[in-house]
């Protein structure tokens, strides 16, 4: 029997007062919380399964709830994310959804409140991999890492490595912005492994490391390691990560 393995971890880093990063795995949902011990579950492959990670904006107020009020929505959602036009569809209620919890009045507490997402709904023979703003979903291979997701950010100037800004999330501004989420189709099979994760990841972890950590270490070890490797790069962003594997016993 074939089967999905979830290795996910969610961390403040260093710097970060709070977590505004959320996590979903299919029903469950983690937000704001601190685990450095990373946590497995196991699922069989066969109803559409879905793991995301989202990023409440720095610097703006309610980052965390935007990024809990997401998932939580995309955890609802469930097996309902089972073509791309679901997908499109309800990430774009996410987006609603965020735009009426922040009050749609700009002296409201939680105005211009945001979060970016990123994401895989994992069925059999297919994935669909699914992002609005820079958090990344990157597929683990022998040959290296394979970045899934399209980054939401300007271009990088000469010998720029990495942006904090990003150009399209959910929420984000004073009034409504609809947004154009990434979708796609790719075929799945036994032995894939993902990573998806916050740039509190990307951004100060080099990606020779990553495909290092990737490449030998098992799942458990990998999420522990990857987490290591932002906190010795200083940590400087909220750090959540999950490493998805399809097993076929």
């Amino acid at each position: 029997m074939a089967y999905v393995a979830v290795t996910a971890l969610s961390h403040p880093g260093l710097l970060r007062e709070r977590n505004e990063d959320s996590l979903v795995v299919g029903p469950w949902t983690l937000c704001a919380t601190v685990t450095e011990s990373p946590q497995t579950l196991f699922f069989p492959l066969g109803a559409p399964l879905v793991v995301a990670v989202a990023d409440g904006l720095g610097g703006h107020p309610g980052g965390d709830v935007a990024s809990a009020l997401v998932v939580r929505r995309i955890a609802s959602a469930g097996p309902a994310l089972s073509s791309e036009d679901a997908v499109r569809d309800t990430l774009s209620a996410c987006n609603r959804a965020v735009y009426q919890a922040a009050g749609g009045d700009e002296g409201s507490e939680l105005a211009a409140m945001g979060t970016t997402v990123a994401g895989i709904v994992v069925q059999p023979g297919s994935l669909l991999v699914f992002n609005v703003g820079d958090s990344r979903v990157l597929e683990a291979s022998p040959d290296g890492l394979r970045q899934l997701s399209v980054d939401d950010s300007p271009p990088l100037e000469p010998g720029q490595r990495t942006t904090s800004i990003v150009t399209q999330c959910l929420g984000g501004s004073p009034t409504y912005r609809p947004i154009r989420p990434h979708v796609a189709a790719a075929p799945l099979a036994p032995g894939d492994r993902y990573l998806i994760c916050t740039d509190g990841l990307t951004d100060p972890v080099l990606t020779e490391v990553l495909e290092e950590v990737l490449r030998e270490s098992d799942d458990n070890r990998a999420a522990f390691e990857l987490w290591k490797a932002a906190i010795a790069a200083g940590g400087p962003d909220n750090i959540t990560l999950a490493v998805v594997r399809v097993v076929d016993e």
